[in-house]
């Protein structure tokens, strides 16, 4: 069935949202089986899912609400001149109302609301690199704390000078997240090369250096069931932690190397003293790795609509800026551009975010309206 009204205003057609409409009545009602609550990763699924729908089911409420609206106005206003002046304003507010709608009818990232794992590792620039490593590691966690989520330091490799060679940090949201409100939505644009320029505190002639560290954001799996890995596939190695102080460095082989034979991943941990919380962190980092690159699979074959147009899997792309001297910040891949890095590193990494954000959905938006002009 096709709403009568979906041909007045922005182009909304009520069989675009029906499948939406339908699919979250039947989630609500499997939602609401207690059998359905015995299966923790099912209920889950089916709550974020439920959730992201939801949005829709509101939109289109809203929609249908506002050109009733309209309507209505359009009619008394055929009777009584007087009701004509408000008939532009509710016109507007319908229009608007649609263009919403339209926005979530877009196919969002199924993942939006999964928590993440983020692996910062320095690059070129030696001991200066480590340190940025060291600058970009709190920033998350001051972005993560200004956001209400939690952060987890999996493992860390420091650098001599107090940055990090290498560090893991899982970030969680407090509670069930809507998609657009979740840890991935958000940090799933930081992947990529973020390059440095400033005065290094190794240089003494004060000249300004150009280093870079790595980002690689993955989404986390949400139990052991989700990847499954054989443990035939594993090879584990322990040998002795080593990195700068800390008790029990180079007294114990509580160091973990897991290597994953089918794919030659290999994660390693060395931060935590027990051999067992090593072994678990490495693992809880391989599922993460293993989940990223079969959804890098699917997603090479995704429609153009469903396709990040931002975010990219190409590691080696350098996507930000970060100037000491100018204390300027640039987002290569939208054109973001402020001056404000100190407030930045300080965890107000939002509008930086944001830009990303908004430019990945102005690029699956005109995506959608070209396939659906290809189709008519």
């Amino acid at each position: 069935m096709t709403d009568p009204r979906a041909d007045e205003g922005p182009a909304v057609d009520f069989a675009a949202a029906a499948p939406a409409l339908a699919e979250h009545a039947e989630i609500e009602a499997r939602l609401a089986d207690p059998s359905v609550h015995a299966d923790p990763a099912l209920a889950r699924r089916l709550g974020r899912r439920y959730a992201e729908l939801g949005a829709v089911v509101r939109a289109h409420a809203e929609w249908r609400a506002a050109q009733d609206d309209a309507d209505a106005a359009a009619e008394l206003a055929e009777l009584d001149p007087g009701f004509a002046a408000e008939l532009p304003g509710l016109r507007e507010a319908a229009a608007a109302a649609a263009e919403r709608l339209r926005r979530r009818l877009v196919p969002r990232d199924p993942d939006d609301a999964r928590d993440v794992i983020l692996e910062i590792k320095a690059g070129e620039g030696g001991e200066e690199s480590a340190l940025f490593a060291g600058d970009l590691l709190r920033m998350y966690q001051r972005y993560a704390e200004r956001r209400g989520w939690s952060t987890q330091l999996l493992g860390a490799t420091g650098s001599d000078l107090g940055g990090f060679k290498d560090v893991q940090l899982a970030v969680k949201s407090r509670g069930a997240a809507a998609p657009e409100d979740g840890v991935w939505a958000h940090l799933k644009y930081e992947g990529g090369v973020h390059r440095v320029q400033r005065v290094p505190v190794t240089e003494s002639q004060g000249r300004i250096h150009t280093s870079a560290a790595g980002v690689l954001v993955l989404p986390e799996a949400e139990d052991e069931g989700e990847v499954e890995i054989d443990p035939n596939d594993l090879r584990i190695d322990v040998y002795r932690s080593s990195g700068p102080g800390g008790q029990s460095v180079n007294t114990t082989d509580s160091a973990v190397r897991i290597t994953h034979l089918p794919t030659g991943l290999v994660v390693s941990m060395q931060d935590e003293k027990s051999q067992l919380q090593n072994r678990e962190a490495a693992l809880r980092v391989l599922r993460a790795r293993l989940l990223a690159a079969r959804q890098e699979e699917a997603a090479a074959a995704a429609s153009a609509a469903r396709r990040s147009q931002v975010r990219t899997v190409d590691r080696s792309e350098r996507i930000r800026t970060y100037n000491f001297p100018e204390n300027r910040i640039a987002d290569h891949r939208t054109g973001y551009k402020a001056y404000n890095l100190d407030a930045v590193l300080d965890g107000d990494l939002e509008p930086v975010v944001r830009s990303a954000v908004e430019a990945d959905e102005a690029a699956r938006l005109a995506a959608v309206a070209a396939e659906a002009g290809r189709a008519g």
